[in-house]
């Protein structure tokens, strides 16, 4: 079965919209997210544009600035402060990767944590870990949460959950709500013995490693629910290319119970998580 990230994710938008129009009709207060992109790299263009389209088309307001690739750092810092003080913005979001001269960690510092709609920040980190409500939670670990109950249901308890990879924008954050789902989780890596092995015990497994079709079919528990965390761009025998995720899709589809595709499962969600985090943050500015 294929979990349909694409139907989850128009639902939600659906929801958000009218949590827009209420907050309008209530405060006179239309949301509003500010996209940095620096740079021209054509995959964060092409990401930046959806985010954009999909903010206005659910009623809230959202604007690009666009900086050239030898933006300084200090340049970076100083829009981030005037972002940082203007009340009408309630998102902010700096599209990564950034150039090499950046440094994304004091790029990240510097954003007020309660406009962190990427939810990076150290603030945002800290609250997620102590389980405190209000945090705002990266976009694609609470896409992940929400495809995984699609399936299973609202009450994920007692499930053992693998998560593979380690990262701060995934592997960390989507452990933690896993936890906070009161599952019982273990984290998997690279340098984790016996992988498949490990693998193998999960109830929901979560592939966030970053390698192309990395997780094969006997790693996978009969009747699991496989969420695919991956994007990776491999080029096939008639000489084209075409996106693939972190599991062997089409080996393991027929073992699992469930699992999300690449593409169409986890990526629609990361947007419409963000525009979850944009709305959380302009209600938390009038409360």
């Amino acid at each position: 079965m294929n979990i349909d990230g694409k139907l989850t994710a128009k639902n939600l938008r659906a929801e958000l919209a009218v949590e827009v129009a209420e907050l309008k009709s209530n405060y006179g207060i239309q949301p509003k997210l500010t996209v940095i992109l620096v740079g021209e790299d054509p995959a964060s263009q092409v990401y930046v544009r959806n985010k954009i389209k999909q903010t206005q088309e659910i009623g809230m307001i959202s604007d690009e600035i666009k900086l050239p690739a030898d933006t300084g750092q200090e340049e970076l810092l100083k829009y981030l402060e005037h972002l940082n003080n203007d009340r009408n913005i309630h998102g902010i979001l700096v599209q990564l990767p950034l150039p090499k001269h950046i440094d994304e960690s004091v790029i990240i510092a510097a954003i007020n944590p309660n406009k962190d709609v990427d939810g990076f920040h150290a603030m945002n980190s800290g609250r997620l870990f102590n389980g405190e409500t209000g945090a705002l939670v990266p976009c694609t670990p609470q896409g992940c949460i929400m495809l995984a109950k699609q399936h299973l249901g609202s009450d994920l308890s007692g499930k053992h959950a693998v998560v593979i990879g380690r990262s701060n924008i995934v592997g960390k954050p989507v452990a933690m709500l896993l936890l906070q789902e009161n599952c019982t989780v273990t984290i998997a890596h690279s340098r984790t013995k016996n992988l498949p092995e490990v693998c193998q015990q999960a109830d929901i497994l979560v592939a966030a490693v970053g390698i192309a079709e990395f997780v094969k079919a006997d790693w996978v528990k009969e009747g699991a629910t496989v969420i695919d965390v991956g994007i990776n761009r491999i080029s096939t025998e008639e000489g084209k290319t075409k996106l693939v995720g972190d599991v062997d899709f089409d080996n393991v589809v027929g073992k699992c119970g469930a699992i999300t595709p690449v593409p169409g499962g986890v990526g629609p969600m990361t947007i419409a998580c963000l525009l979850k985090n944009t709305i959380t943050a302009a209600k938390q500015s009038v409360c």
